[in-house]
């Protein structure tokens, strides 16, 4: 008999990669810079093509000094950011 496996569904994760770093002044190039990885991989994050690892979403939320639930969630935001400061 075949293995048969369900694939384990994918869920969104909502970010706010791009109001953050407007706010702070950053380019996606400049982000990428701090965290160490491609400029291209931060319009990937923001569009929602990517999933960052847990090690870069860590860098991530240093850059903009918030915990990890004020820049990253499974559900769609309805909280300011600024709520966590």
């Amino acid at each position: 008999m075949a293995n048969m496996r369900r694939k384990k569904e994918v869920r969104p994760l909502y970010n706010r990669l791009r109001v953050l770093r407007a706010g702070m002044g950053l380019s996606r190039q400049a982000l990428a810079n701090k965290v160490d990885v491609n400029h291209q991989t931060i319009g990937a994050l923001e569009r929602g093509e990517h999933n960052p690892s847990l090690d870069l979403a860590m860098a991530i939320c240093e850059v903009f000094d918030l915990p990890i639930e004020a820049v990253f969630s499974r559900e769609p935001f309805s909280y300011s950011p600024d709520d966590f400061k």
